[in-house]
């Protein structure tokens, strides 16, 4: 199973992530943008596997590129709440 068949697992493992890129000494600005281009990949190449993914594809394809990286902020917020 991979962590993309469940979204909590998926956010678990992205604040793993976050939690780590932390530890080498990233700024929250660098995280974004990487986040930011984690999204652009997945929305680009790699299917939903869950309606919340899909939701967030959707989000993705009709957004422009300032609201993307809202989107990519907002997604590295909320798996704050996880790591705490």
């Amino acid at each position: 199973m991979s962590v993309l068949d469940n979204f909590q697992e998926w956010k678990e493992f992205l604040a793993d992530r976050v939690n780590q890129a932390e530890n080498l000494g990233m700024d929250r600005e660098t995280i974004n943008d990487l986040a930011y281009e984690i999204g652009d990949y997945l929305a680009k190449d790699v299917d939903p596997k869950n309606v919340q993914e899909r939701v967030l594809k959707d989000l993705w394809d009709v957004a422009n590129e300032e609201e993307q990286r809202t989107i990519a902020r907002l997604m590295v917020k909320l798996v704050d709440q996880v790591k705490h």
